[in-house]
């Protein structure tokens, strides 16, 4: 029965390992497509691996790059957001996304926001979930650290600085976690999708013959709310609500 756990071990191991091989030899191709200005066989390698379920800040971005620069500014913005979802502090993909939103059509203003909530915003997008969540084991393994100082430390002084200090990690490591769980909670349940139909009209219900209310274009990102058969309610950042069609839209 050991042997038999062992040799599946090593098998899954080697599979992982040819896989992320053959990832990396199938990136690289496209990438080498995409300097040789073989623009279509690189989107081609590209969306193979993604098709593939691989993902990554790098893949999308490159990505988006080739459909930039072969005048499919849907399909760029599309991945642009979802490598800025991977990483969203990256100056490259926040300065191409901007790139390409010049050319979307609708230009929505957002509701304004409490400084409070922006600046609560600007601090849960300091990092992803995966960087939230290490950072918060990195507090915590500070606190123990801090924790048997204050236990085997004799001066006094030093006793009550391991303890004070140990209490501010410990609270930096519960507030981490709780922003990498948020994060997490938000990526599960919280959907956003670029508009890929040159124009839609939003309707009052999720039905054809409901009033018409108002159009938006594609290439615009909006929030999907519900889902009703081959429905969509979906926000705009004004706060403006509609539904529309499932195929007129793409999951970032």
């Amino acid at each position: 029965m050991i042997m038999k756990k062992f040799i599946t071990t090593i098998l899954l191991a080697t599979t992982a390992l040819l896989v992320s091989a053959n990832f990396s030899d199938s990136l690289k191709m496209a990438n080498e497509y995409y300097a040789a200005n073989k623009i279509n066989q690189a989107i081609s390698t590209y969306e193979h691996i993604v098709a593939n379920g691989y993902e990554s800040t790098a893949l999308y971005f490159n990505l988006g790059n080739a459909y930039y620069k072969n005048n499919d500014l849907v399909n760029a913005l599309l991945n642009y957001e979802r490598a800025k979802k991977l990483s969203p502090n990256d100056e490259d993909i926040q300065f191409n996304l901007d790139l390409a939103n010049q050319f979307v059509i609708d230009k929505i203003e957002p509701l304004p926001r409490p400084f409070f909530i922006k600046w609560g915003q600007s601090i849960v997008q300091m990092m992803n979930t995966d960087q939230w969540a290490t950072f918060s084991l990195i507090t915590f393994i500070l606190t123990l650290l801090f924790a048997l100082g204050y236990v085997f430390l004799l001066t006094p002084g030093l006793k009550k600085a391991s303890f004070t200090i140990g209490i501010v990690m410990l609270l930096i490591s519960g507030a981490a976690f709780s922003i990498a769980n948020k994060q997490k909670s938000i990526s599960l349940h919280q959907f956003h999708a670029i508009i890929f139909s040159p124009s839609v009209t939003l309707k009052a219900s999720p039905n054809e013959s409901s009033v018409d209310l108002f159009v938006i274009h594609e290439g615009l990102k909006v929030e999907v709310l519900k889902n009703h058969n081959s429905w969509l309610e979906i926000k705009l950042e004004d706060g403006n609500r509609g539904w529309v069609q499932k195929d007129v839209l793409k999951i970032i």
